[in-house]
C-alpha cells in the first residue's frame, strides 16, 4: 500500500484529502510545524502533498523563508518520492479555454510566488513532480482555519449581511472538494507526472453558483450589483481528464452546491 504524507493539518484541503485518501492508502497527516520532527522519514513516503501555506507567502513578494513547499522538498533525498504541488490557475492570464501551455501572467504576489515555486521545484525534484493548477475549490469551510477569503467565504459573509452579488454574465471555473480529492486519488493510481489543470473545464456563470448555494435559504436577500472587476476564465482540463477518465460535470457541481446549501441553511 502506498504511503502518503499530507501536510497542513488544520486546513480545508488537507483535512478533506486526509479523510478521503485514508480509505485507499496509508496516510500520515502532519502540521507544517512538525515537519522537522519527521524530516528523516520523508524518503519513506511514496507521495507528499503540502496543503499548508505561510500568510506572508500570500501577501508579500517571494521570499524563500516563506515557501513551505521548497522547505519540504529540500528534505527529499531519494529519486522515488513524488511531490504533488498545489499551484493556482492565477498563474495564467485570465481568459477562456486556458491550456497548460497558455500565457503565464500572474498579477498578485500570491500568483507570482506560486509560479516561482513551480520553477524551483522542477529544478529540485526533476521528474518526480506533479504540478496542479487549480481553479476555485468549492466546499464547506465553516469548521477550518482560513488564511484568506475564498469565493465561498465571501458568499456566506454576504448572506449574513442579507445580500447576494449580481455578477450578470460573468463566469469562472470551479471544482468541488469531493471531486478534487477523487482527482488526487486517480493521479496517484495512474502514477502521473507533469503539469495539469484541475477544474470542471467549462465556464460556469457565477450567478448560477450563487443561486445553487443559496437554494435552501428561505430568508429574503437583496440583490446588489457587483462593482468589482471580475477576471472571467475557465481552464481546459482535457490533458488530465484524458488520463484519469472520471465523470466531472457541471451537474455534479450543482448537486454538490445544493448539498452545501441544505447543510448550512436547513
Amino acid at each position: 500500500m502506498k504511503k502518503i504524507l499530507i501536510i497542513g493539518k488544520r486546513g480545508f484541503i488537507g483535512s478533506n484529502l486526509s479523510k478521503y485518501l485514508k480509505k485507499f492508502y496509508k496516510i500520515d497527516y502532519k502540521s507544517f510545524r512538525d515537519i522537522n520532527k519527521i524530516k528523516s522519514k520523508i524518503d519513506s513516503f511514496d507521495y507528499i502533498i503540502n496543503t499548508s501555506i505561510d500568510k506572508r507567502y500570500i501577501e508579500k513578494k517571494y521570499n524563500r523563508n516563506f515557501d513551505n513547499d521548497i522547505k519540504i522538498s529540500n528534505f527529499i533525498k531519494n529519486n522515488k518520492t513524488v511531490y504533488i504541488f498545489l499551484s493556482s490557475r492565477k498563474v495564467y492570464k485570465a481568459k477562456a479555454n486556458i491550456k497548460e501551455n497558455s500565457k503565464i501572467l500572474p498579477k498578485s504576489n500570491y500568483a507570482k510566488n506560486k509560479f516561482i515555486t513551480e520553477n524551483k521545484l522542477k529544478k529540485i525534484l526533476n521528474k518526480n513532480l506533479v504540478i496542479l493548477r487549480i481553479s476555485n475549490v468549492i466546499g464547506d469551510k465553516s469548521n477550518v482555519k482560513k488564511l484568506h477569503k475564498t469565493f465561498i467565504d465571501i458568499f456566506f459573509n454576504n448572506i449574513k449581511k442579507g445580500f447576494i452579488l449580481d455578477n450578470k454574465s460573468d463566469y469562472k471555473d470551479f471544482i468541488s472538494i469531493d471531486k478534487f480529492c477523487e482527482i488526487i486519488k486517480k493521479i496517484i493510481q495512474r502514477n502521473l507526472r507533469g503539469v495539469f489543470n484541475v477544474s470542471i473545464g467549462e465556464k460556469v456563470l457565477i450567478n448560477n453558483i450563487l443561486n445553487w448555494l443559496n437554494y435552501y435559504n428561505f430568508k429574503k436577500v437583496r440583490l446588489r450589483n457587483n462593482k468589482n472587476k471580475v477576471d472571467c476564465f475557465y481552464l481546459n482540463n482535457n490533458k488530465l481528464m484524458s488520463k484519469i477518465k472520471i465523470n466531472n460535470s457541471v451537474l455534479e457541481l450543482k448537486r454538490y452546491c445544493l448539498k452545501i446549501s441544505k447543510k448550512r441553511f436547513s
